[in-house]
């Protein structure tokens, strides 16, 4: 993993020390099927079952970055599959904060907490996401992250964010970063991605 790193710190798509760090502690080869454990370390994306698949490292490190996750942040992550995010992220934000991932295929909840329980990670778990989107009842989060293409943009993740707080999330082929301001949120869309659709129903 570390020659797949120091690949993206030259191409700049790694640039924050935490992330880095994050990146190098929690190896994607824990987090993907046996049958693909080969490739773990191709700047690829994998199945994990289900007609699921686990992003490529740099859409994951691009996404990152422009989260800007910090120590001691409470953060959600949508569509945790196999459960590597939120790893990384629970790595990020430290012993101070929390991350709260949500999946909605029940065989990789069990999968992305044994994956948890494996790191020793204490500071975050996965749940089957319900049939609101997000987390209201546990709301408001300093950060929330989706790793599944939604087809029109979700305004109701706006409002489980706190005032300048971040959503990153893709849109159809693009990937927006939203920060929450007063009633007018702010807007950057990023295009040229590919990701597994958001499931919004039950």
């Amino acid at each position: 993993m570390d020659d797949l790193v120091d690949a993206m710190i030259q191409e700049g798509t790694l640039r924050t020390p935490r992330i880095i760090n994050a990146f190098r502690a929690v190896d994607r080869v824990d987090f993907v099927p046996d049958d693909v454990k080969a490739q773990a370390h191709l700047d690829v994306p994998l199945p994990i079952g289900f007609e699921q698949t686990i992003s490529q490292p740099t859409t994951v490190a691009f996404m990152m970055e422009l989260l800007s996750p910090q120590p001691g942040d409470h953060i959600l992550d949508i569509g945790s599959g196999s459960g590597w995010t939120t790893a990384l992220l629970s790595h990020i934000v430290g012993p101070e904060g929390s991350v709260l991932g949500l999946e909605r295929i029940p065989e990789l909840v069990a999968f992305g907490n044994e994956n948890l329980m494996a790191h020793a990670i204490d500071n975050a778990s996965i749940e089957r996401d319900g049939t609101v989107l997000g987390s209201p009842r546990k709301a408001p989060f300093d950060r929330i992250l989706v790793s599944a293409a939604a087809r029109t943009f979700p305004n109701e993740l706006v409002s489980q964010i706190r005032e300048h707080g971040v959503l990153v999330l893709p849109v159809r082929d693009a990937i927006w970063r939203v920060v929450r301001i007063a009633h007018q949120p702010s807007i950057e869309k990023f295009n040229g991605f590919v990701f597994v659709p958001l499931i919004t129903e039950s």
